[in-house]
């Protein structure tokens, strides 16, 4: 195993003197440029588009008994996408860590984040082939990019601590997040108007789907351009460990460098055992995460179930969280480089106790009382992400960016099954009753920040080689 370099002095970055060096100001701008281009995915595909078409389709073609067949398996239509969804996490579970262990390995993380952005985009492109009763085919273009996007973003988070001292990762992590809600957000209204208006257009209710979500591959395979003719690669961990007289990783290719990943992936895992306190972190954000993920994936049914709020409803208050987010993102950065993040983050999520329990007391039919809700959420949701970002970038071991943010991206992906599953068991218990089911959710916001606040961060800082920031 390689040597570990040496404690970084600002965090990772160049030290530029009083500012970063005009170069460096290009790199960070065009690494905030890939949040601006994949963000359309979660914001069109994900949040709004897919799932009811999948789901039309499936009830389109299914047989006289009402279900569909998958592969020989026999299944309600409305299951179709939460399968895919589930595949695709299944896979993210297994992959991400590995992908994160392969750019370390290797180096060349500007050249894996292209491949799988484009593999990512071109899939979502391939939606608009779907039609008919080509059910199938959506939902296994969708498991390739939701799977493909998650692996490019474990990538992505790994250019962090190059692009920023100890001191700046907060502000810029939380620009990437700004950036993106302002991308989804500004793509989503073209969207919209294309969907809302589709008779003016001349255009079928689903070509309209389908153009629109084309668009967001489109999307994402233009401004991918950017990151990739403006980052560096930069030599770390492994790559540091050759020049001083080991193998070149650089010069590894096909199954030598895979296998090596695997390798080196399981000796990532095994020394977390030696940062205790990144771990007890990584815990920790899973399960306020956890809580975030399933928030957000639940609204809508939440809005239509519980409040009986129109589809008009819901998605004015999906593009107005996209706005206000943006703003959010950077208040929250802002507050972050003076308080800390991790005071920061704990008074976010005080913000998300209060929306979980305030929920199940609002009016059936109050689009203002849902609106509201939704603002406040807005406020705190990309804050909170991005300073937990930047935050864990502090508690990695110089050279392992990509692997540990493999780990943390499979938190993200994995803690999605336990928030679907608290809801789906308090559904069960209360015969239904969604109010209660969201109430439920106010566990993992209370045992994530009582975990949180247990983490010292300073000296964890200090046990993974790196310098802390004045405000942690």
């Amino acid at each position: 195993m390689p040597t570990l370099p040496p404690a970084r002095p600002a965090g990772g970055a160049p030290d530029a003197g009083p500012g970063p060096d005009a170069e460096l100001r290009r790199e960070r701008r065009a690494w905030y440029v890939y949040d601006w281009a994949n963000s359309v995915f979660f914001t069109s595909i994900i949040s709004v588009f897919l799932g009811p078409y999948l789901t039309s389709l499936a009830e389109a073609g299914a047989g006289p008994d009402g279900r569909i067949s998958v592969l020989g398996w026999a299944m309600d239509p409305t299951a179709l996408y939460p399968y895919a969804t589930s595949l695709s996490v299944l896979l993210q579970l297994l992959l991400l860590p590995a992908v994160g262990a392969l750019a370390d390995y290797t180096g060349r993380k500007r050249e894996m984040l292209g491949i799988l952005a484009y593999i990512g985009a071109f899939a979502t492109m391939g939606l608009y082939f779907v039609a008919g009763t080509g059910y199938l085919l959506g939902a296994a273009l969708f498991v390739v990019a939701n799977l493909a996007v998650g692996a490019s973003v474990v990538v992505y988070n790994s250019f962090l601590p190059d692009l920023a001292t100890a001191d700046e990762r907060d502000a810029v992590s939380s620009r990437g997040w700004a950036t993106g809600y302002l991308g989804g957000a500004l793509l989503l209204t073209v969207q919209l108007v294309l969907y809302l208006f589709h008779d003016s257009f001349g255009l079928e209710e689903g070509h309209a789907v389908r153009i629109c979500m084309a668009s967001a591959g489109i999307w994402w395979a233009v401004f991918t351009v950017v990151p990739l003719t403006r980052l560096r690669n930069r030599r770390g961990g492994a790559a540091a460990g050759a020049a001083a007289g080991g193998a070149a990783p650089g010069r590894a290719t096909g199954a030598r460098a895979v296998l090596a990943s695997f390798g080196q992936l399981a000796r990532t895992v095994r020394s977390l055992r030696a940062y205790p306190r990144t771990l007890l972190f990584l815990v920790a954000y899973i399960l306020f995460n956890d809580g975030i993920q399933t928030v957000i994936g639940f609204s809508a049914t939440f809005a239509d179930q519980a409040l009986g709020l129109g589809q008009e409803v819901q998605i004015g208050a999906i593009l107005m969280v996209q706005f206000v987010a943006f703003g959010g993102a950077l208040l929250l950065g802002a507050i972050g480089r003076r308080a800390g993040a991790k005071r920061t983050i704990l008074g976010s999520l005080v913000v998300w106790i209060a929306v979980v329990a305030v929920a199940p007391v609002l009016q059936a039919g109050s689009a203002v009382q849902f609106f509201v809700l939704a603002f406040a959420i807005a406020i705190v949701l990309g804050g909170t992400q991005a300073l937990s970002r930047s935050l864990f970038s502090h508690l990695i071991p110089p050279g392992k960016e990509a692997e540990y943010f493999g780990l943390y991206e499979i938190s993200d992906k994995g803690s999605a099954f336990l928030g679907s599953l608290a809801i789906g068991v308090a559904l069960d218990a209360t015969g239904g009753d969604y109010r209660l089911a969201i109430l439920s959710l106010v566990v993992f916001f209370v045992a994530g920040a009582a975990l949180l606040a247990a983490v010292d961060i300073p000296r964890a800082i200090r046990e993974a080689g790196n310098r802390a920031p004045a405000h942690v």
